[in-house]
């Protein structure tokens, strides 16, 4: 089984069903897929298979998914997913930077060759504590999404 199919089924179930919250920047979604950023799919009629076609097609592959190591694609692909895959790329960048004293990468939201090849030395809970951080930013920057900080928080458990 590819491993796109097997994470996938931990993604719908953590985005969960129909939600139409005010706060919510993507406003109406359905297992995550929101009408902001998929403005043509009925959302409230979205089915888990539609979904995760979306998933695969707008997230997975042109996240490079599959390209990282094992031990990072789930915790990466929940990002690109919850975050967009610029955001996600640039969490990666920095905990791949923070992790090399030389050769940084640019951090420039671009999964290209040398990301991939300075991810392959990245460990989980340095990404993890990224990823964190990111959040941590987020809900600076914009406070009414607190709300929605501790799910992102034990999404981060992946």
């Amino acid at each position: 089984m590819m491993p796109f199919y097997q994470e996938i089924k931990h993604v719908l179930k953590r985005e969960g069903g129909y939600v139409n919250d005010p706060d919510d920047p993507g406003g109406e979604t359905n297992y995550g897929i929101s009408k902001r950023a998929h403005p043509d799919v009925d959302i409230a009629s979205l089915t888990p298979e539609s979904a995760a076609e979306i998933y695969k097609d707008y997230y997975w592959l042109p996240a490079k998914v599959e390209r990282l190591p094992q031990s990072l694609q789930a915790m990466y692909f929940d990002m690109v997913v919850n975050q967009g895959q610029a955001k996600a790329v640039k969490t990666l960048q920095k905990a791949c930077n923070g992790k090399r004293r030389h050769e940084k990468i640019a951090v420039d939201g671009k999964i290209g060759p040398q990301t991939i090849k300075a991810a392959d030395k990245l460990e989980l809970e340095r990404l993890r504590a990224y990823r964190v951080m990111e959040y941590a930013r987020t809900v600076l920057r914009k406070p009414p999404l607190e709300k929605y900080y501790y799910g992102w928080f034990r999404a981060m458990e992946v």
